[in-house]
């Protein structure tokens, strides 16, 4: 937690002395079930990052040690896709020393961390793909200045629920924003990132549904059918671009029916264990 969050935040967070004002900025009141949440939220990233970059060092020991490698390996490919997911996680609106938005740590932001200080010899440069309904401003402002991870957040333009922050890259949308125009843009900037943005070792995908037309919170008109088509395009530019895949889970806010919203949150993790398995000699 440390390598993202300062001590002195942490250690209130678990002792439970965190101000009035700072626990309604989280969002939820503070208690010893919240603090295993908030814990099990960034670990569940953290082991999904590492068990990436175990597969990777195998996978590298393995080449090395075969004298006979395949054109793909010699190309410098990785074979079958390497991806991971956990079924939490995507609290992108956490900051070093304080939390707000329902999120009391980053976890992507720590497991990003954890990975270039653990994984140095697969890991030097990370992308983020947030596409969450808000800006990840959290992951905005812990990765400010650096080289070493990008951020990319794809909002509603009409949707801060606090300040305005600087992603590396910020593509703002207009409430009521439909399908045709959340996709279009969506493969607009997929195909720039693929292009000009160079090299990335590993991708970590904020999967957030909160963009339904049926999200209580979220401004914008997609479909259902829209946020499968996003999930498809996330899924085919981690494998054309070779790099391994880090998914998460993001906000989604049901209105009374809480079916669509759950239904869109297992989607995106049933869509990719079935891309991959589409993909011919993939282990899944």
């Amino acid at each position: 937690l440390t390598t993202t969050h300062t001590p002195t935040y942490v250690d209130r967070f678990l002792r439970g002395d965190l101000t009035e004002e700072e626990v309604r900025n989280v969002g939820f009141p503070w208690s010893p079930s919240g603090v295993d949440r908030a814990l099990s939220s960034v670990g569940g990233t953290v082991a999904a990052a590492s068990a990436v970059c175990e597969e990777l060092r195998r996978r590298r020991r393995q080449r090395s040690q075969t004298e006979t490698r395949s054109k793909e390996e010699e190309s410098g490919g990785l074979g079958a896709p390497v991806w991971s997911a956990h079924v939490a996680g995507g609290t992108h609106h956490a900051f070093a020393d304080r939390g707000e938005g329902f999120c009391v740590f980053s976890d992507i932001a720590v497991a990003a961390n954890v990975i270039l200080l653990r994984y140095p010899d697969v890991v030097s440069r990370i992308l983020i793909l947030d596409l969450d309904v808000h800006q990840g401003n959290g992951n905005a402002v812990l990765f400010d200045g650096r080289n070493d991870v990008v951020t990319f957040s794809m909002h509603c333009g009409a949707n801060y629920f606090s300040d305005k922050q600087r992603s590396d890259l910020d593509v703002e949308l207009p409430a009521g924003c439909t399908d045709d125009t959340y996709l279009l843009s969506l493969r607009h900037w997929l195909n720039l990132i693929k292009s000009e943005g160079g090299p990335y070792d590993l991708v970590f995908f904020q999967a957030g549904v909160d963009v339904l037309a049926d999200d209580r919170l979220g401004r914008m008109e997609v479909s259902s059918r829209g946020v499968q088509r996003r999930n498809e395009m996330v899924f085919d530019f981690a494998l054309k671009l070779g790099v391994p895949l880090v998914t998460t889970m993001g906000g989604g806010y049901p209105r009374e029916d809480w079916k669509p919203i759950l239904e869109a949150h297992a989607n995106v993790y049933f869509q990719a264990h079935q891309f991959l398995s589409e993909e011919e000699g993939t282990d899944t």
